[in-house]
């Protein structure tokens, strides 16, 4: 069941140097890099070279390494906002889509609106907002809070917020701006509408204060993969990544979040389920498993314990790491990946090192090893089974891991007939096959003459 276009859909997940855990400390990376602009350019024209939908950057707002001791010796935090390089990396491409992770918790909805609707416009209809609702009370902290708000409430809040987000984004029609010179109008009055929004959370008056963006809308991503994120992103969500280990768990969750999807009146093709993958590839398997093993190596297994507590919001240096992970209660965290360790670790009946084991190449995304074919047959395979619409592309290092990705399985994938060898059109939307929204006007809604 593949996309409409039976073409598969390719996002490239930007971190740092490398998603592998010890990828700062591979010979092949100069950890310096993080901290470079012409870094970020190297990737996403590497990326926009071989034809990837989208660029995504994550984020969080706050530093998570005190959950471990050894956590410092890990390079996975979030240096640079990602709006902000995203806007950098503008006049550096062309037509790849750029991606940034937003949080609904702690950014006003104004802002968030203001700011994707300037970078879809900047970059001519390129912008996606990944929304995420925080998942720890470190960034809690940092916001006058002493701990996050609840689980269930971060998502109902979370889709006021998309609702309001969207009456921002509508509140100018396409054609309202005017530019006429001669007549003196620069915009045309009656066809903007304030927003005045009313909500168990938010009082926003609107309208905007900037013409509606090229897309209508920036994509909107989601990544909660929790019973309250699937119900959010049904309702909303263009694009929803997700960690999946094995296939017929990806089947049963693509389709039931496509299920869910039509339950709110929408097509399922409206809303597109991309797993992230991790390729260690090479010209031949042997060679991939090298690369694989050369950076599993040089783990230490207490520093990936420091990772795992980072994840599942519980510290675990106390644990004893040839013993079964212990049982703890759910917390108000990214339950989702929570949830996901403790059953990899139930079904293979691993012990806390052998979970880090798997947990360090890709926090927990699936993970595959061979030359180009077989990357291409899994990746195919997980496609043509209904699985995924397109994958969330992990590379263990940066530039090396995304450099054997495109110069190996991109052309295999283009040989299949997979994947474009061009892009068909300007914007993130068309390279998803997404419709653009039109403006959806709020029930009595008054034209801003009307107001006053």
């Amino acid at each position: 069941m593949p996309a409409a276009d039976g073409k598969l859909r390719l996002g490239l997940f930007v971190q740092g140097v490398g998603h592998h855990l010890s990828a700062w400390e591979h010979p092949s990376v100069d950890p310096a890099d993080l901290f470079r602009l012409e870094h970020y350019q190297r990737i996403a024209q590497t990326a926009e070279r071989a034809k990837f939908d989208m660029i995504f950057f994550a984020d969080n707002v706050g530093l998570l390494a005190g959950l471990h001791p050894l956590a410092e010796r890990t390079a996975l935090v979030y240096h640079f906002e990602p709006l902000t390089l995203l806007g950098a990396l503008i006049p550096a491409t062309e037509r790849i889509g750029l991606v940034a992770t937003v949080s609904s918790t702690y950014l006003a909805p104004y802002h968030a609106a203001r700011k994707f609707a300037s970078l879809d416009n900047l970059s001519g209809g390129r912008a996606g907002w990944n929304l995420v609702t925080s998942g720890t009370d470190a960034e809690a902290r940092n916001f006058g809070l002493h701990e996050q708000l609840g689980h269930a409430q971060r998502y109902d809040r979370a889709a006021e917020y998309v609702e309001v987000v969207r009456k921002l984004w509508d509140s100018f029609a396409d054609d309202a701006i005017l530019l006429d010179q001669q007549a003196q109008r620069f915009f045309d009055t009656s066809k903007v509408r304030p927003v005045a929004h009313q909500g168990r959370y938010f009082e926003v008056a609107g309208p905007a204060q900037w013409a509606r963006s090229v897309q209508g809308h920036p994509v909107l991503v989601q990544a909660g993969s929790s019973a309250d994120g699937q119900a959010l992103a049904a309702a909303t969500a263009d694009v929803v990544f997700t960690a999946q280990q094995l296939r017929p768990d990806a089947i049963a969750f693509a389709q039931g979040l496509k299920d869910q999807a039509e339950a709110h009146g929408r097509r399922r093709d409206d809303l597109l389920v991309m797993p992230g993958i991790t390729a260690y590839v090479a010209p031949t398997e042997a060679e991939a498993r090298e690369r694989y093993e050369e950076l599993q190596e040089l783990v230490d297994p207490k520093v990936g314990v420091g990772l795992l507590s980072a994840m599942i919001g519980w510290d675990l240096s106390g644990a004893d790491l040839d013993g079964p992970l212990p049982e703890a209660p759910r917390t108000e965290g990214w339950q989702s990946r929570q949830q996901l360790f403790a059953d990899i670790a139930r079904a293979d009946n691993l012990s806390v090192r052998q979970l880090v084991g798997r947990i360090t190449a890709a926090r927990g995304h699936w993970v595959v090893v061979g030359s180009a074919t077989q990357v291409a047959d899994q990746i195919e395979d997980w496609f043509r089974a209904g699985a995924a619409d397109g994958f969330n592309v992990l590379p263990p290092t940066f530039p090396g891991g995304l450099e054997d990705f495109a110069d190996l399985v991109i052309p295999e994938l283009q040989r299949r007939g997979l994947f474009r060898t061009e892009y068909e059109g300007r914007t993130l939307r068309d390279h998803l096959g997404l419709a653009r929204p039109t403006v959806q006007r709020a029930p009595g809604a008054q034209p801003l003459t009307a107001t006053g």
